[in-house]
């Protein structure tokens, strides 16, 4: 039976380990692949409040001392495809949404996973606005790429919409090689598994060092 291993390790020791190699001398090492500077910082979804305390405390430390820091919020790039909509899309949905609980809620939430996966999921989904604000930001902020960071948050508001794998997948190579840290509310398994917010099946197709 494979354990859980938020028990063994703390959110303190998991940052306090990112935030060491993002200070190493040498540059940022988060991660041992070349050209892949991607991390995972898995979490306890309940301490969702304590993470974003420790994340701003992080992030005020890294701009003290020159970092260029940009923090981009993933419930956010949902709610901007979904404002963009026409109402009638999205009353739509919602009516329909409605009509199928009130007979079966899973088909209410099937019904929810295959729409909101178009706004999300693919090389068009949330994956194009992530690779657009990363460019934007490196433009803006060109210099040393060893003193930038992007760090990928809010993701535990797409549940159950969301498979952050598919994510790294599509922004892979297209994120000006700066360091790029997705917290992730969920819990680990083993050495790669990762199961979202602690209910979906563990995911192991992931190539990102893992801080926990």
């Amino acid at each position: 039976m494979t354990e859980t291993l938020f028990e063994n390790a703390s959110l303190d020791s998991a940052i306090q380990a990112l935030r060491s190699d993002l200070l190493d001398e040498g540059g940022p090492r988060i991660s041992t692949m070349r050209n892949y500077r991607f991390a995972i910082l898995p979490y306890d979804p309940r301490e969702e409040f304590k993470l974003r305390q420790r994340i701003r405390n992080l992030t005020d430390e890294l701009k003290a001392q020159g970092w260029n820091v940009q923090a981009i919020s993933l419930h956010q790039l949902l709610l901007n495809r979904l404002k963009a909509e026409e109402p009638r899309v999205l009353d739509s949905l919602i009516r329909t949404e409605q009509r199928f609980y009130t007979k079966d809620p899973d088909r209410a939430l099937n019904y929810l996973k295959d729409k909101v996966a178009l706004y999300i999921e693919g090389p068009d989904g949330i994956a194009q606005d992530v690779i657009r604000i990363v460019d934007e930001f490196a433009t803006t902020h060109a210099g040393d790429v060893n003193k930038t960071l992007v760090l990928l948050c809010r993701a535990g508001a797409l549940y159950p919409f969301f498979r952050s794998s598919a994510l790294l997948k599509h922004i892979d190579g297209k994120t000006r090689n700066l360091p790029v840290v997705l917290l992730y509310p969920g819990e680990r398994h083993d050495l790669k598994a990762l199961s979202f917010m602690g209910e979906l099946a563990s995911d192991r197709d992931y190539r990102p060092r893992i801080y926990s």
